[in-house]
């Protein structure tokens, strides 16, 4: 049985499980990639499992490079700075994401449709009255990421009755996407959508994307929501666009920078939602199933679930 050391915020949690399936392992843990004993675990382990910026910090510090990587995390873009070793092979974490991002989506779609931000302003004003609610019912929304995630968000909302296209590189039938726009078509896209949803993930060609021409595009009083990256929207354009009113609401998940430093607009930004990257948290109990599978597969020389490929990006 190999050895395994894991660096995460939750290494123990992540320990406990794998031990329980795996007795024979021997499983070293750290909860920080500054942990010392780390570099002597790490010579010792062929296979890792880490989070992302983890994994990084600690192969920066000159550690013995893993046969295998499986990463705790969805976005893996640490992993790809100019200089880092780089694993034999990684795999980023898949299908464990999609039901809490769905979840996540659904939350700011109904509180936006049912003016639930508002009605919480009236009652501390007092106020009776208020705005009539909408349906999700016929809302047009476009998905911007077609993958795993972008699937199982289309999956979940199609019980709504709503309208759902995607975004994806290339335009191509999708199960549960009525129409897939190219991305190069982003424009077009987006003057059909009264919500736009981006779970792209962050690739030299999904920077930026979410511009002042994107936001022009879209109907007036549409909801934008970003689950995706932070780099994937030019902030400033965002803010203008609800400054404006031409926007109606974004619910922003991810940001350019982590933590929002102090003076951002985002701040202060009318109708913008912060919710501190937690929209579709890593839980322990789903990434673990996903990490004994594909520890099963790398010990056959399989190809790998959510396997990543230095050479195009991700």
């Amino acid at each position: 049985m190999n050895a395994i050391l894991i660096v995460d915020k939750r290494a123990d949690h992540y320990a406990e499980l794998i031990a329980g399936a795996l007795p024979q392992a021997r499983i070293s843990g750290f909860a920080s990639p500054e942990d010392s004993g780390l570099a002597q675990a790490a010579a010792e382990s062929p296979v890792w499992l880490a989070s992302a910026s983890y994994a990084a910090r600690a192969l920066a510090r000159g550690v013995t490079v893993p046969a295998w990587l499986q990463t705790t995390s969805a976005g893996v873009e640490p992993l790809f700075a100019p200089g880092l070793p780089r694993p034999q092979r990684a795999s980023r974490a898949v299908d464990v994401f999609g039901q809490l991002m769905a979840e996540y989506v659904l939350t700011y779609l109904l509180a936006w449709r049912r003016h639930v931000f508002i009605w919480a302003g009236a009652q501390r004003q007092e106020v009776w009255e208020g705005p009539e609610p909408g349906s999700l019912r016929g809302l047009r929304i476009v998905i911007a990421g077609a993958g795993v995630i972008g699937q199982e968000v289309a999956s979940f909302l199609a019980p709504f009755g709503v309208c759902v296209r995607g975004v994806a590189r290339q335009a191509r039938p999708v199960a549960g996407f009525d129409h897939i726009y190219a991305q190069a078509d982003l424009l077009e896209a987006a003057a059909w959508a009264e919500v736009v949803i981006n779970v792209l993930p962050e690739t030299p060609e999904t920077q930026d994307v979410f511009d002042a021409r994107f936001f022009a595009a879209m109907p007036a009083g549409g909801l934008f929501i970003n689950a995706g990256r932070g780099t994937a929207v030019q902030d400033m354009d965002l803010v203008h666009a609800l400054e404006s009113g031409h926007l109606g609401a974004a619910a922003i998940d991810v940001c350019r920078t982590e933590p929002l430093p102090a003076a951002h607009p985002f701040w202060r930004a009318p109708r913008l939602w912060l919710t501190g990257h937690s929209a579709a948290p890593t839980l322990p109990v789903l990434l673990t199933p996903l990490f004994l599978d594909n520890l099963k597969r790398w010990e056959r020389g399989e190809p790998l679930r959510g396997e990543l490929h230095f050479e195009r990006g991700y």
